[in-house]
């Protein structure tokens, strides 16, 4: 019995990481669509800056609802992190994110 145990720990463990993996490239993929999209001008800054502020509040409202606040807290935590990140973009890169 401890063998399974240990088994089915094993396997748990590895569901997670591959879970935090596919998060953290999920992450990786929309920052750099958002980046394209505000380069290529589809969108403004503005807009991808709403976009992301419109997930955040989603989130801070279902930290009052949730069974698990510190989950979404986390989650807007990122969310505002890749605000920040979309503006030192912006800010390095004037002329490719503002089309000039």
């Amino acid at each position: 019995m401890a063998d399974g145990t240990a088994a089915d720990s094993g396997r748990g463990l590895k569901m997670a990481v591959q879970q935090q993996a596919a998060g953290t490239a999920a992450l990786s993929i929309c920052e750099a669509l958002l980046l394209a999209l505000v380069e290529k001008g589809v969108l403004t800054l503005e807009e991808a800056q709403a976009a992301l502020e419109d997930a955040a509040a989603a989130h801070q409202g279902a930290e009052m609802r949730a069974d698990d606040p510190h989950f979404h807290h986390l989650v807007v935590q990122i969310v505002e992190r890749l605000i920040v990140q979309l503006n030192a973009a912006d800010a390095a890169e004037p002329r490719t994110l503002r089309g000039s």
